[in-house]
Order: C-alpha cells, then structure tokens, then sequence
C-alpha cells in the first residue's frame, strides 16, 4: 500500500468520524426527533406526530407560558411527556370546581384546552410554584396525565428536555409549533 492510499484511507476514517461527532452533538445538545404516543396533546398534537425537539434555546432563555416541552416521565427509564406549560415560577395555580384555571387568582386566558377540565386533582387546592418550577397541562385536559397528578406533579426546570420547535410527519401537517400552534 502506497502512502497515497493511506492518506485516502485516514481522509475517509475522519471524514466519516467527523459526521458522528457532528450527529453526536446534534442529538445530544441541540435537537431531537421523538413522536408522540397517545392523545394527551390533541388538538394540536396527534398521536404519531414526529416532532423535531428544541433541546438549546433554554440554555439561553426561559420556557415561556403556553410552550409545549418534552421532560422525563420519573417512574418508566426512557419514558418522556409532552405538554404545554400553564404556570410559570412563583406563580399560584388552581382550577376551579368549575373547571377553570387560576393563576394568581385570576382565570387564564387560553384556547388550548380540547374540553373543560372535570377532575382539576392536585389543582383543586392553590399550588405555588418555587423559583424553577412549572405547572403542565396536556391539550386534551381530561385525557391526560399532568401536574394535576401526583405520578407527574410539578416539572423542575432543571428536568425539561426541551421544547417541541416543528412538526416533521405527517407531511400535510408539516410546519412550526408555536404558541398558537
């Protein structure tokens, strides 16, 4: 083997070992694709719906109300949620007999919501939020498992994946998520 094949050789070794480390880092630290499994986020999102997860611009600013984010499920390894932040930190949430959402005493003005809430759980008493926390609901309030259930309780910034950023699949729902997604 002559000396120009080496060099081929190690050119595509690191050619090849450049695009791992470049996917690497990707998935690791700025971006992800997951799908959403179940119908907790309905309308907005659908089950089978794959997203592509903002995992850097929390590192640069805080999740904001109404942001759908991706955080650990703390009772199943590998097991992630999708949800729309409600409260922000030192803020107090409650929901009403009637199904409507305080926050600091004052009802929440949103359109998210796929019906009006029947069981507001741990809600139902005015929980406040401590520097770092934050209160999620699903979309589709009385078919999913969020902060008003002691299993998922209060999210700690510190746990947030990240935010979902766009819609890949299907294809006639491609786009952006935003607020008023």
């Amino acid at each position: 083997m002559g000396l120009r094949t080496i060099r081929k050789i190690l050119g595509t070794i690191l050619y090849f070992l450049g695009i791992f480390v470049a996917a690497w880092l990707i998935v690791h630290f700025v971006a992800q694709r997951t799908v959403v499994d179940g119908p907790s986020m309905e309308t907005t999102l659908y089950d089978g719906d794959n997203l592509i997860i903002d995992k850097i611009s929390y590192r640069f600013e805080d999740p904001k109300r109404f942001d759908i984010i991706v955080f650990p499920f703390q009772y199943k390894e590998n097991t992630f949620y999708i949800k729309r932040i409600i409260g922000l930190p030192g803020e107090t949430v409650s929901i009403t007999e009637n199904g409507i959402i305080m926050i600091n005493g004052e009802p929440l003005q949103e359109s998210y919501g796929k019906e009006v809430i029947r069981d507001p759980g741990m809600a139902k008493d005015p929980i406040t939020l401590s520097d770092g926390e934050y209160f999620v609901l699903g979309d589709n309030r009385n078919n999913s498992s969020d902060s008003r259930d002691p299993s998922v309780g209060i999210i700690k910034r510190s746990d947030i994946v990240g935010r979902a950023f766009m819609r890949l699949y299907p294809f006639d729902r491609i786009g952006f998520l935003n607020k008023n997604a």
